[in-house]
């Protein structure tokens, strides 16, 4: 069965529509003109500001023009992340999408369900005749995945509502009522190029098959993060001979736990073999650490020919001891709400650029922002040790939890009735966009919902079908019960 002939078909089709449509982040073009192709085929408001973020609106149904006003919110924009055997162009090509077991996946890479479901709900809405319900607004923000720049770009009168439903959470069953802060720090080393030594054994080491995930919502799992694994790997070298490193690549998005990483490396001919068993016995270390995790863990070796410049010692020995002391995962957890991540740090990737430069970027997250900034000067300070100039983003607000929300205990009440039992309710570790509306319009009552996405960020992202369809029941059942004002 295909995607678009799924229950409820109109949803489906939106989301099939969706995935067609290319839209990495920070180039949404095309998935603005869809939208506003759309509000224009079906007769309804469309207004776009200079972020590209758009807001489309949809009277209320006759009689219900004094309930509150409704803002369904989701972002456009898609982690683009691949398999490094999948030829695939995520500017041009659409994502291939498949059913298995009742789960939608991609063909080796990202679905985009993080959050292409989210828009499609509230397409669906938009375009629904049968639907009772108040003064609609659906906004669609641009390139949340990498900056919330649509969501902080959004003026404070481009948002006007009562209410707001953010479609952007990925655990069926649950409400969130908040969400971690977070910022971004990168280092860039300078190095100079040399003459390679001789009587090298050159080869490349790559680090292989981690699940990878989400840096907010995955952080907590102990997955294997392949920057650090290779960083461990060539720390153990360097404490044996002198190493030369040609190349260092690892990860490729600030919000994703690195799944590979691979470097071109030079030891003297004689540690040929001490490479090699070093190699294995990491990798046995690692087979037993991540059994239960991330037990796909693979490293390998491949002998290279020789390259013709490579890094000068000492950069290169900075930049193993660096990544070695750097911190990735979980450093604090909540005295508030037991089980959840307070703070945490990401080492998301680790890029040479062609001017002798090598940029080294990691996220940091935290519900406490004191507790955000100490983290990244932490960071900062392994970056400045090691000489490498450091830059930060400005990064996004937390989104405090309010637990006497208003639509918090509607949203209960519906979903008791509905599924007769009660809803978690908690915060989530992820960025959501929710802290910057509420700075914005600070009379806001919000939650955020979704159906079950596991694997965001990574591949093996997938989308249940079963939860997608509850998700829409329950929605729909919230709009007729939204009080008037």
């Amino acid at each position: 069965m295909e995607v678009k002939n799924l229950q409820p078909a109109l949803l489906w089709s939106f989301f099939d529509q969706i995935t067609q449509v290319p839209r990495p982040s920070k180039k949404e073009e095309k998935i603005v003109r869809y939208l506003l192709e759309f509000a224009e085929q079906n007769g309804l408001e469309a207004t776009k500001d200079s972020a590209n973020n758009v807001l489309i609106r949809k009277p209320a149904t006759q009689g219900k023009e004094n309930l509150k006003r409704l803002i369904f919110q989701t972002h456009v924009d898609m982690v683009c992340e691949k398999n490094n055997d999948v030829l695939f162009n995520f500017e041009t090509d659409p994502i291939q999408t498949r059913i298995e077991n009742g789960w939608i996946k991609a063909a080796g890479t990202t679905l985009g369900a993080d959050d292409g479901i989210g828009m499609a709900v509230a397409l669906s809405i938009l375009a629904s005749t049968d639907i009772e319900h108040g003064p609609i607004a659906c906004l669609f923000t641009t390139d949340e995945e990498t900056g919330l720049t649509g969501a902080f770009a959004l003026e404070k009168d481009f948002l006007q509502g009562d209410i707001l439903i953010n479609l952007d959470s990925e655990e069926w069953g649950e409400f969130c009522i908040g969400s971690a802060g977070g910022k971004n720090t990168m280092g860039t080393l300078t190095y100079l190029e040399t003459e390679v030594p001789s009587n090298y054994f050159w080869f490349e080491v790559k680090v292989s098959d981690l699940k990878g995930g989400h840096s907010g919502g995955d952080i907590h799992k102990g997955l294997g993060n392949a920057n650090q694994i290779l960083a461990r790997y060539l720390y153990s070298l360097l404490q044996e001979c002198p190493v030369f490193l040609a190349s260092f690549d690892g990860g490729n998005l600030s919000n994703a736990i690195a799944r590979e990483a691979k470097a071109i490396v030079g030891v003297p001919a004689e540690h040929k073999e001490q490479s090699r068993v070093a190699l294995n016995l990491l990798q046995s270390q690692l087979s037993e650490e991540l059994a239960q995790v991330d037990p796909g863990v693979l490293l390998s070796i491949q002998s290279v020919e020789s390259p013709k410049k490579c890094i000068d010692f000492e950069s290169g020995s900075r930049l193993i001891y660096m990544l070695y002391a750097l911190p990735h995962g979980v450093i604090g957890m909540s005295h508030d709400i037991p089980g959840l991540v307070e703070t945490s740090t990401n080492l998301a990737s680790v890029k040479m650029k062609g001017d002798c430069r090598i940029v080294i970027t990691t996220s940091q997250r935290s519900f406490t922002h004191s507790l955000k900034i100490d983290a990244a000067n932490k960071v900062s300070t392994i970056f400045r040790l090691a000489g490498a100039e450091i830059t930060e983003t400005d990064g996004y607000p937390g989104w405090k939890v309010n637990s006497n929300s208003a639509i918090l205990k509607l949203s209960e009440a519906v979903y008791e009735q509905l599924f007769n039992q009660k809803p978690k309710v908690l915060a989530t570790h992820g960025g959501l966009e929710c802290g910057l509306f509420c700075e914005k319009n600070p009379g806001l009552d919000m939650i955020s919902c979704g159906p079950n996405i596991l694997g965001a960020h990574s591949p093996d992202e997938r989308l249940e079908i079963a939860t997608v369809e509850k998700w829409w029941k329950f929605l729909i059942e919230l709009l007729k019960a939204i009080p008037t004002k």
